[in-house]
């Protein structure tokens, strides 16, 4: 089973740390080893495999883990969404690729050279369109790597369609991702209550997500939001320093 980050309360990126053991309750915790002996002496039930370590009272807290491990559910499960949500919908990018972008017939023209963000609005693209004339966002940060990956560079070349509709997407290199501590696993935002995290394949295919209304995920998602978003560059920005370097 797979670890995911959960949150920290070190602004370095040193320990401590909580991470989920996927699938089930469990949380792995990482902190400063106790080696005080005083300390070590007054521990009860110690078993030979057990180590203890030291962690602010502020982490648990503030990312409080939940009861019950969810299930992963279909993409369809939150398609309603799109249109329902009212007022924010936040999206975090953290894959160098998508298998559906790969597999469709628009990647297909963008390697043939196609200006594929000329191309007429797509389903997506009108229903933005649609949720932005009622006031509300559509948001996207996307993790990049330097040099841009095959599937980064397709996403740049089509942004301009999308923040055409409505959408406003920003660009985060990695590295700093990884500075500011943002979890390493996509996800959307919905209206700063509920959490969808995708679950993907080792061959970047969604395999479904994990939808969740528990206080300490959406804690930590509305914090991955903001930092992600301060540091971020809006697309147009971005993609004049990615040509500037070709």
């Amino acid at each position: 089973m797979g670890l995911r980050f959960i949150g920290t309360t070190s602004d370095s990126g040193d320990c401590p740390t909580l991470y989920e053991v996927e699938g089930s309750t469990d949380i792995l915790v990482q902190g400063d080893r106790v080696t005080d002996p005083e300390h070590l002496a007054q521990l009860r039930d110690v078993k030979p495999e057990e180590t203890f370590v030291r962690v602010p009272r502020e982490l648990l807290i503030r990312f409080a883990p939940r009861t019950e491990a969810r299930g992963v559910v279909p993409f369809s499960t939150v398609a309603h969404l799109f249109a329902d949500f009212r007022h924010t919908a936040f999206r975090l990018e953290t894959r160098r690729g998508y298998a559906t972008d790969r597999r469709s017939e628009k990647w297909q023209r963008w390697q043939g050279g196609a200006d594929i963000a000329a191309e007429p609005d797509d389903a997506w693209r009108e229903n933005v369109r649609q949720q932005v004339a009622q006031g509300k966002r559509f948001e996207r940060v996307r993790l990049v790597d330097e040099p841009l990956t095959e599937g980064q560079q397709f996403l740049l070349a089509g942004a301009p369609s999308n923040v055409a509709a409505g959408e406003d997407i920003r660009n985060l290199p990695r590295a700093q991702a990884v500075r500011l501590g943002l979890p390493d696993h996509d996800f959307w935002l919905f209206d700063s209550r509920l959490v969808a995290r995708f679950v993907f394949d080792d061959e970047d295919t969604t395999l479904g997500v994990i939808l969740s209304e528990d206080a300490a995920d959406v804690a930590a998602a509305c914090q991955a939001r903001d930092a992600a978003w301060h540091y971020a560059t809006v697309t147009a920005e971005f993609a004049r320093t990615v040509t500037s370097t070709v």
